[in-house]
């Protein structure tokens, strides 16, 4: 028999998208796969749904993906979405699924993993401790300062430029509320937040920021989340010298976290240079894969 498949809400939309989903189960009612789609609501990405799909292992190859796709694709169309992001480990069978599916690939993600026990702090704190004529470092817990609040939102900028090759993913337009609700959310999940900063010493702004998130305990793997610089600032080694003095706070603030993870796009020679030089290991990639609708 066909798998059945139930339409669910989510009751608590974010502050950017809100989220449906669908639960596969088989005639007795054991769930054998589920679909998540979030659908973005912020200016820039209207257009944009991202799609997470899984099933059990045992009841792979019986079509119940394909329904589930089926479902979270139609309500994809009748909220007016162009695009469905959805993304696999390379060589999974979630990879192999999206392209057997009408999804074309078009971005790979290269994700690496530095070990804080083998890593060479000696380099990391020379780095760290360079001086940069004409900028100084700052850093803060959860959310920002109120006196940065404004120039850290028009930073956020950085990130517009950074590789995306094929993909409809639009811009992201950051102001104070943006910034404030992703710390908010963060901090409601019960993880830390690290922000580093560059000033431009002239004027006291925000050109550049590394945000990390560490698990509230403290142990664990902490992950970056973004590490950026104002394009008219560039060429002055501050990713770098941001990115280890994130690795350098990190190690002092939560000496049992036991590595730092990153992920950037295959193509960004510039970040995946940076994070050679301290040391992250690549660990695997990921396709993100988009269907046109």
């Amino acid at each position: 028999m066909p798998p059945r498949i139930t339409a669910l809400i989510d009751p608590e939309p974010a502050a950017s998208s809100r989220r449906s989903a669908w639960l596969a189960s088989d005639d007795e009612g054991v769930p054998i796969g589920s679909a998540f789609l979030r659908l973005f609501t912020k200016e820039g990405q209207e257009h944009l749904a991202e799609l997470q799909v899984a099933v059990h292992r045992a009841e792979r190859r019986r079509g119940v993906g394909a329904r589930l796709l089926e479902a979270a694709v139609a309500a994809a169309r009748s909220e007016g979405r162009r695009s469905i992001l959805a993304q696999a480990n390379e060589g999974s069978p979630g990879d192999l699924f999206l392209a057997a599916s009408g999804f074309r690939r078009v971005l790979t993600l290269a994700y690496a993993r530095l070990p804080l026990a083998d890593a060479d702090l000696t380099r990391i704190d020379t780095i760290a401790e360079q001086v940069h004529d004409g900028y100084r470092m700052t850093h803060w817990d959860g959310m920002v300062p109120s006196a940065l609040a404004q120039t850290y939102a028009a930073s956020r900028r950085a990130m517009d430029d950074m590789p995306m090759e094929g993909t409809d993913y639009g811009t992201v337009v950051w102001d104070v509320e943006r910034v404030v609700s992703a710390a908010e959310v963060i901090a409601k999940r019960g993880d830390l937040l690290h922000t580093v900063a560059v000033l431009d010493t002239a004027d006291g702004s925000v050109v550049g920021f590394s945000e990390l998130v560490v698990p509230g305990s403290g142990r664990g793997d902490g992950q970056h989340y973004g590490t950026a610089v104002l394009p008219e600032h560039r060429g002055h080694g501050l990713g770098l010298w941001m990115k280890a003095h994130s690795i350098r706070l990190a190690r002092r603030r939560h000496p049992d976290l036991a590595g730092l993870l990153t992920d950037t796009a295959d193509s960004n020679s510039p970040m995946r240079g940076i994070n050679d030089i301290l040391g992250y290991l690549p660990t695997h990639k990921a396709v993100e894969y988009q269907l046109d609708l």
